[in-house]
């Protein structure tokens, strides 16, 4: 993972760390709520198993993943190489993706449990199933970071498919990494990258 996946990531689990000035929502599933919502269980994952990386992964995977539209955030990170590929390469990229990002998610917020996150509210996206949740990250001693988390309203509710940290997309960022990757070695050297990259995170975490 680049240094630049790795910040970008950072900033997005920064969002779900306890949030300043938390206000009642009157819809407890809408994009904001859920921006609040969610750092109470997963910081209790994280200090209630300090020792054990692979539970972390494992508890976080579980509350984390309902939170994103992970098919949908792959298919915008291959871009157009992903009509061509198979249904078992898509779904391959799909279980990949998902992993280094909830890999990542734990290890990084283990490293960021007091920084604090100003939800500004939300605005209307490109249609009525779609909002951007606007925030401003603060941490001591740093700089501010803006941070919009892009949300769709699916059957199964809100969900997460995009992230820009000053204005830099996630999904843009990867589709440029993934395209060269296939370009060279085709969608199953993609896969095999990001499920190389995986195993050797999990190898990692086993021997802490």
């Amino acid at each position: 993972m680049t240094r630049f996946t790795q910040w970008i990531v950072a900033a997005l689990l920064l969002a779900l760390l306890p949030v300043s000035a938390m206000a009642l929502e009157s819809d407890p599933a809408s994009p904001e709520a859920i921006v609040r919502g969610v750092s109470k269980d997963v910081l209790e994952i994280i200090n209630d198993n300090g020792q054990d990386p692979a539970r972390q992964h494992t508890l976080a995977d579980a509350r984390l993943v309902p939170l994103a539209d992970f098919n949908r955030m792959t298919a915008l990170a291959v871009g157009r190489y992903w009509r061509s590929a198979t249904p078992d390469q898509q779904q391959a990229l799909t279980t990949e993706f998902r992993a280094m990002l909830v890999r990542t998610w734990v290890a990084v917020l283990s490293n960021h449990k007091g920084a604090q996150v100003d939800v500004k509210g939300a605005r209307p996206g490109d249609s009525a199933d779609e909002q951007t949740v606007h925030s401003v990250v603060n941490q001591p001693g740093q700089q501010a970071i803006a941070l919009d988390l892009n949300f769709e309203n699916t059957a199964a509710g809100w969900k997460v498919y995009d992230i820009s940290v000053e204005g830099i997309s996630f999904i843009n960022s990867h589709r440029n990494q993934f395209g060269t990757v296939i370009q060279k070695d085709g969608v199953d050297g993609l896969i095999k990258q990001l499920a190389a990259s995986n195993a050797k995170a999990a190898s990692r975490n086993a021997t802490k």
